[in-house]
Order: C-alpha cells, then sequence, then structure tokens
C-alpha cells in the first residue's frame, strides 16, 4: 500500500481514445490522477 508522499509505480492504462500511457511517460512533471468507477458499476 502507498503511503502519502511514496513514489507511484509505473503502470500502464488507455487514456480516452484507448491509446496507452504509461506514467513514466511524464516523467519531471507534475501529475494528478484521477480515478472513477466505470459507468453502470455499483460503488
Amino acid at each position: 500500500m502507498l503511503k502519502e508522499g511514496d513514489k507511484a509505480p509505473d503502470f500502464e492504462c488507455k487514456d480516452q481514445d484507448g491509446n496507452p500511457v504509461k506514467l513514466s511517460d511524464f516523467k519531471g512533471q507534475r501529475v494528478v490522477l484521477f480515478f472513477y468507477p466505470k459507468d453502470d458499476t455499483p460503488g
């Protein structure tokens, strides 16, 4: 489990257009990650 201030591990996901994006693509830049549940799912 990460704690506040820990470095995030590199990971890959898809952007809004379906293109792969890695966290390491933004090395040296400030990044804000926003996670939300998929539409039509409980929770």
